[in-house]
């Protein structure tokens, strides 16, 4: 049974606070990352049951989600891009199937 080694506690002041500000970075980023990906899921799910309304409606959220995320960095932009275009043209398909 390995163990992970226990950090060092950092001498410095300044890396204690940096330790400190990284904890509340983690948890924040955890966070944002977590509702990119729940977003993109319910769009997913809303276009596999074929509910062509609920599907646009919250395509339009999740664009909006990705794109604040993306610009904070949380994901890379293109990867952003590359998950609203495939979405739109999963919405896309829906739509002009069920029209």
């Amino acid at each position: 049974m390995a163990t992970k080694p226990k950090k060092k506690n950092p001498r410095l002041a300044s890396g204690r606070k940096r330790v400190r500000q990284d904890v509340k970075i983690n948890a924040a980023n955890t966070s944002l990352r977590s509702k990119y990906r729940t977003a993109v899921k319910n769009v997913e799910k809303a276009v596999l049951a074929g509910d062509k309304t609920k599907a646009t409606e919250l395509f339009t959220k999740m664009q909006q989600v990705v794109d604040i995320i993306a610009d904070k960095g949380i994901f890379h932009k293109n990867k952003a891009a590359r998950d609203k275009s495939r979405l739109a043209s999963k919405v896309k398909a829906l739509a002009l199937a069920a029209a």
